[in-house]
């Protein structure tokens, strides 16, 4: 359909539509089968075998099923039966860990498209004579929908009003300025995407303005749709730790392929028959190359993830996750976040009667002062299932509710005075006016911030009212004047400064927003955890400081600043008292920037919360930017790295703590990774550069690497989070992840490992002979670091914390201890692994051997040198 070259209404007759009503259910159900979801074809998905097959591009890989084939062809051609199991069951090993790198890959993928299902974008729209919010994967052709500032477009739409609209289109078109929309125009058929004026297209955004409009195209038939394929090429990308981590990786496999090439060289000096020194050395090598911790850490990275969305903090992308942990300033705004959002007109003065409690029998003043805010409000509260709902900002809702507490009908009086012309809110101007027709005449009706109004008012006691708002602000009200002129005729042209001047003053409605519970405890745990909290509003600086000091971010000695005052100070001045600021009033987008800055220029990493289009830039601004889930825009969603679904300052903190715990956590599967993967060298190395003999045979190395290597590390990557984390500091921003003294734990942890199996092995070769020590080695090193990973948990002692607390581990313990014993006990497996059976007690000192670093570590623990 070309909607732009047809007239709205000719467009709502194609479609079957109606302007008021909008479609029934019936028709709703009937375009969904015809057209289908609102969705862009989904990114083809690499299919199983496609992941099964990348887990073997690894250059150390193929090496060692070259060789396990070269040794295969040799046991043919010798006609070595024996020969032949090696091979086999180096492929079977390898197989194994290709399934368990496949399960891991499809378990953070699942989980992060889960995340992305818990933040689908919802449309508000006319359906039954009725306005609704769906999902907007429900619209269909012929919906009438609602767009305001701050909206993302859900689909292609013509206008069918607009009111100094403008929309984005720079995803679609690539032009930077926002384009001014017009419902008015018939545009002709040929005219390109960026001319069509009457049309607002889905993947743009409202930057200011109201509409209406009909959705004339969704999903793949919309002009977004038909260049999907060329946004069908989505590029992975690495967090900051994982690439961190990569390069790690690499400079470790580096070293290990050093000493690797200088055991194969030790071997064949020595005389070791090739094929198997070859193989030992290849196999240690992949056993010891970490070359699968960024894929791990993404596993722990989207298990947490996961485990924040169940607090009400949806991440959107992973890098937001390590930041969380560094967060040292939280800047949250006042309305919805520390406070609960349920604004409730409770106090309204007129000038001719004073000051009034809202009730249901008002005053005529009153009255008429409510049924003028109620004009200027875009909010509507409408009955659903015997209940009242709540649509649009709360702030206006709550005006509504005053005025049908009053037995004032909005629909009656939109009815009676319709709307000609509205000058939408946007935080610059923090005022909107409409242009109503009353009793034949046309008044003009603006509403806003006193502090703002009172400079384009000039009738009126503008004195005495500046002495109540200020009343009101100490008893924590927030407070909002509207005023009103006659005008001859309607602008042709709109010039904001010439419609909202020389006003008449009528009144002001106070409205109290009482502070969260929960948030007192919250800004404590801050406070205590080195966060400093700071409270940014639009509010009177009075009301804001009087919230501010009963949640206990404002205390003795702390400023409230406005936004004229922070605007009037010089960079050198905001740094000389920005510790000390707690309150910002009044502030503009650009404030909320500059004080973003401020903070950044001290090595803090800041976090901001917002949820208008206007805060989408100090979003992008701040290390951690969190959009409002309930009240944000479209726009500032897509800005920030996190959404409060709840919008509660509370799940900020709470994300912090995650955001610490989830970086802890993977602190410890490195370390745990690392180190058993050192011990493994240790143990080869030491072992040929003493004995000239390999202590463990290539099979071997690669069964204790699937065992050890990945249900153990998964699973310590869920530990829960320990209550300790808020009791430090924030991590500074540039801190190492093997900082206090982690990278030389790991290396000692290593080389125990590596020490405890070389004695293990010199053991059981001067006892019982090569295949006794290599039994021996086997045991001690694959129990040790199983072991080993109760140990990482916590800087505690585990018996303080729970043995079994970590269900998780405890299953993938039991599961990794199975395997041991299965190939430690089974005749014919152990045989084939080229192990032994033992003396019961060589047995036994396997176990104690293979307990000591439990030993060692609650003693290291005990003397605080595990941090």
């Amino acid at each position: 359909m070309l909607a732009h070259n047809k007239s709205a209404e000719d467009v709502i007759k194609e479609l079957h539509s109606d302007e008021i009503k909008g479609l029934s259910d019936e028709q709703v159900k009937t375009y969904l089968n015809t057209y289908g979801e609102n969705k862009l074809k989904a990114q083809k998905k690499k299919t199983i075998l496609m992941k099964f097959l990348e887990q073997f591009k690894d250059v150390m890989i193929l090496i060692l099923l070259l060789a396990a084939l070269i040794s295969f062809v040799v046991a043919i051609m010798e006609q070595h039966l024996s020969g032949f199991f090696e091979p086999l069951l180096i492929l079977v090993i390898v197989v194994l860990n290709a399934i368990v790198g496949v399960y891991q890959e499809n378990k953070a993928e699942k989980s992060l498209e889960a995340l992305m299902n818990m933040t689908t974008p919802q449309s508000r729209v006319i359906r039954g004579g009725e306005e609704k919010v769906i999902d907007t994967l429900n619209l269909v052709p012929g919906d009438i929908i609602k767009l305001e500032a701050g909206d993302f477009i859900p689909a292609d739409a013509r206008l069918i009003s607009a009111n100094s609209l403008k929309s984005d289109e720079s995803a679609l078109t690539g032009e930077s300025v926002p384009v001014d929309k017009n419902a008015n125009l018939i545009v002709d058929e040929k005219e390109p995407l960026g001319d069509r004026l009457n049309m607002v297209y889905s993947g743009c955004s409202i930057t200011n303005g109201t509409a209406i409009a009909i959705v004339s195209a969704t999903g793949m038939d919309s002009e977004m749709g038909k260049i999907a394929g060329l946004l069908d090429s989505a590029v992975d990308t690495k967090t900051p730790l994982q690439e961190r981590l990569a390069v790690l990786g690499k400079y470790l496999g580096i070293i290990a392929l050093i000493v690797c090439a200088i055991i194969f060289v030790m071997g064949i000096i020595d005389g070791m028959p090739i094929m198997e020194i070859f193989m030992t050395a290849v196999s240690l090598a992949v056993s010891a190359i970490p070359e699968g911790l960024p894929v791990i850490v993404t596993v722990v990275l989207s298990i947490g993830v996961e485990r924040m969305a169940k607090q009400n903090a949806i991440v959107k992308k992973l890098p937001a996750v390590e930041t969380l942990g560094s967060t040292s300033i939280i800047c949250s705004d006042k309305t919805g976040t520390l406070t609960q959002n349920k604004m409730t007109l409770v106090k309204a003065y007129d000038e001719k009667t004073g000051m009034e409690d809202i009730s249901s029998d008002n005053s005529e003043a009153i009255r008429k002062l409510l049924v003028y805010g109620m004009l200027c409000s875009d909010g509507s509260i409408v009955i659903e299932d015997g209940k009242e709902v709540s649509i649009g900002d709360p702030t206006e809702t709550s005006i509504i509710a005053a005025g049908i507490k009053n037995g004032i009908s909005q629909e009656v009086i939109n009815e009676n005075y319709p709307r000609l012309l509205e000058l939408p809110f946007d935080s610059d101007r923090k005022m909107m006016t409409t242009i109503h027709k009353m009793d034949g005449k046309n008044i003009v009706i603006t509403k806003g911030a006193f502090d703002v109004m009172r400079e384009h008012c000039s009738v009126g006691d503008l004195g005495k009212a500046t002495q109540v708002v200020e009343d009101m602000s100490k008893e924590a009200l927030r407070v909002i004047a509207i005023a009103y002129k006659e005008i001859d005729e309607i602008p042709s042209e709109v010039v904001y400064d010439e419609i909202e001047n020389d006003l008449n003053f009528i009144g002001l409605v106070g409205m109290i927003d009482p502070p969260r519970e929960e948030v007192k405890e919250a800004v404590k745990v801050c406070q205590h955890a080195g966060i400093k909290p700071i409270m940014i509003t639009g509010d009177h600086v009075l009301t804001a400081e009087v919230i501010a000091r009963n949640l206990g971010i404002f205390h003795d000695g702390d400023v409230a600043l406005t936004g004229v005052q922070l605007a009037s100070m010089s960079d050198e001045e905001l740094d000389e008292k920005l510790a000390s600021i707690s309150v910002y009033a009044r502030v503009s987008p650009e404030d909320k920037i500059r004080v973003v800055r401020a903070w950044q220029s001290k090595g803090k990493i800041v976090s901001m919360t917002g949820d208008g289009v206007n805060d989408a830039p100090s979003l992008k601004a701040a290390d951690i930017g969190c959009a409002m889930g309930i009240t944000g825009t479209d726009v500032a969603k897509s800005a920030a790295d996190l959404t409060l679904m709840d919008d509660n300052f509370a799940t900020i903190v709470e994300a912090v703590k995650e955001g610490r715990g989830i970086y802890s956590n993977i602190r410890k599967v490195v370390a745990f990774l690392l180190g058993t993967n050192i011990g493994e060298i240790a143990l080869v190395f030491f072992s040929m550069l003493f004995w000239r003999v390999s202590p463990l045979l290539s099979m071997q190395l690669l069964w204790i690497n699937l065992v050890t290597d990945s249900l153990p590390a998964i699973a310590l990557g869920t530990e829960p989070i320990e209550e300790s984390v808020m009791d430090e500091a924030p991590r500074p921003k540039n801190e190492g992840i093997f900082a206090h003294g982690l990278g030389v734990r790991v290396a000692l942890q290593g080389f125990m490992f590596g020490g405890l199996s070389l004695l293990a092995f010199k053991y059981g070769f001067d006892h019982d002979g090569l295949g006794a020590a290599r039994t021996m080695a086997f045991i001690v090193l694959g129990l040790s670091q199983i072991n080993h990973a109760f140990n990482m948990r916590s800087h505690k002692s585990i018996f303080k914390i729970g043995i079994f607390t970590n269900k998780n581990l405890n299953k993938a313990a039991a599961l990794s201890i199975v395997m041991m014993l299965f190939v430690i006990f089974v005749p014919p497996i152990t045989k084939i692994f080229g192990l032994v059976h033992l003396p019961i007690e060589l047995y036994l000192i396997c176990l104690a051997l293979s307990l000591a670093p439990v030993l060692v570590l609650e003693i290291a623990k005990a003397l605080k040198l595990v941090k």
